[in-house]
């Protein structure tokens, strides 16, 4: 129950939070939101360095930091301060720092080389290339309003199906190994309301949400859909990580939830696919 109830609270307080930042500090492209996904992507990479530190893929926290950070970070550089292009070279040197940085390390140290460089790698992409969709999802028009959709979308898709699944999923559980306390009820539910709010926003959202290829509301529908999909997919994704390594939570940071990484795996995977599909349909 305590759970619970702290789980409530971090939803009261931060999605008002997260709508406020979002609507009314939309100043160089949304730079106060964007620095909150830089933060919480760097974070998130250092809960995802300490899941993958019992394979024996060990990177320093400092540089977890740093690489978790990079690409989103090169991206609100780029956007929401109106730097040129040529900061994306930040980007290619911190994935060519990985290699080239312990070459000359002495023997016993090349021992760990692959793992680190491996580690490094994952680090850049998840989940700082995943998250660094949401700083290009500020380029758009109405950036504020679309952002705020892909957010309700997902996180909607996540309280549905935990609500759901607690009322009705207690005969269909246990069928996804890497999250056996996942059920069917639970993502019917969780889907169901992805699809709505998708299409939602297609019929009463015009000036963001105007489809060039499909009948409305169906592009608003395949777009809440795919990314709640993509939503569900982050989420297990991270489940059979944790229990590849023997770990339950990614953290402690965010009361009833676990670390950070629990609360943005299921938004990294679904930022490039909302950012697509927005971008073939809208």
């Amino acid at each position: 129950m305590k759970k619970i109830l702290q789980r409530l609270l971090v939803f009261a307080v931060g999605l008002p939070l997260i709508t406020g930042i979002t609507l009314f500090l939309p100043h160089f492209n949304h730079l106060v939101l964007n620095i909150v996904v830089v933060v919480f992507s760097a974070l998130g990479a250092l809960e995802f360095a300490a899941i993958l530190r019992p394979k024996g893929m060990s990177v320093h926290p400092a540089e977890a930091l740093i690489l978790g950070a990079l690409a989103p970070a090169v991206m609100t550089v780029q956007g929401s301060l109106g730097k040129g292009p040529a900061l994306s070279a930040a980007l290619a040197l911190g994935a060519l720092w990985l290699p080239v940085s312990q070459v000359f390390s002495p023997e016993e140290k090349l021992k760990g080389y692959t793992e680190r460089a491996a580690a490094g790698f994952s680090l850049i992409l998840y989940p700082g290339l995943f998250m660094a969709f949401i700083v290009w999802m500020s380029r758009f028009p109405q950036a504020g309003v679309v952002i705020l959709t892909f957010l309700f979308i997902v996180f909607a898709n996540d309280s549905a199906a935990w609500a759901v699944g607690m009322l009705f999923g207690k005969g269909n559980r246990g069928l996804i190994p890497a999250s056996p306390n996942k059920s069917i009820a639970g993502f019917i539910g969780g889907i169901t309301v992805s699809i709505l709010i998708g299409a939602g926003a297609e019929l009463y959202i015009r000036s963001a949400f105007i489809s060039r290829l499909l009948p409305a509301p169906l592009g608003g529908a395949i777009t809440g859909f795919c990314t709640g999909i993509a939503a569900n997919l982050g989420d297990l994704v991270e489940s059979a990580m944790k229990r590849s390594s023997g770990m339950k939570d990614s953290g402690r940071l965010i009361p009833g939830r676990g670390g950070v990484l629990d609360c943005i795996d299921s938004v990294s995977l679904a930022a490039p696919v909302f950012y697509i599909l927005y971008r073939l349909i809208f």
